[in-house]
């Protein structure tokens, strides 16, 4: 549940500036900046992600963010993949926003992810970690987007 206004819930996720949404937990780098973003946050707009250097990665471009689809105050999807670091063999992520302003004046905000597995051997492996640390991420990701709807925040993209 998000208190804030259904524009804040819906446009802070992929709209605000994502250094302080993807701010790093244990092997997962933070990301420092994004480029070529000219066209990010309209339907098929891209990002390239850069990421901080950890012990498993060198630092630098990470992956391409696309936007696949959005429904105006009520949904987002998008794509993870064009991976520049080994991420356990997953070949791309998707995620998925929902939002519904609820009588009460809060919204409620659904937020889905699917992680493709490039490999049948690794899958056990991918499942353990999805159900695991990337669960545990993904509710520090929410936390800081909720906090960052709240405190109304800048938005850097249109």
């Amino acid at each position: 549940m998000f208190n804030t206004t259904l524009e804040r819930a819906f446009k802070t996720p992929m709209l605000c500036d994502v250094t302080k949404v993807h701010t790093g937990f244990l092997i997962m780098p933070k990301v420092t900046h994004c480029s070529n973003d000219e066209t990010w946050g309209t339907v098929g707009g891209t990002r390239k992600v850069f990421m901080s250097k950890t012990a498993a990665f060198k630092g630098g471009e990470a992956a391409l963010d696309k936007v696949l689809e959005r429904k105006e105050l009520a949904y987002w999807k998008i794509e993870i993949s064009g991976f520049k670091y080994w991420m356990l063999g997953f070949s791309k992520f998707e995620g998925e926003w929902f939002t519904q302003p609820l009588p009460d004046g809060t919204i409620q905000v659904q937020y889905i992810y699917t992680m493709f597995s490039g490999n049948k051997f690794l899958y056990p492996l991918h499942w353990i970690f999805t159900k695991t640390f990337w669960n545990i991420y993904m509710k520090r990701v929410v936390r800081n987007i909720q906090q960052l709807a709240a405190n109304n925040e800048p938005y850097l993209y249109a």
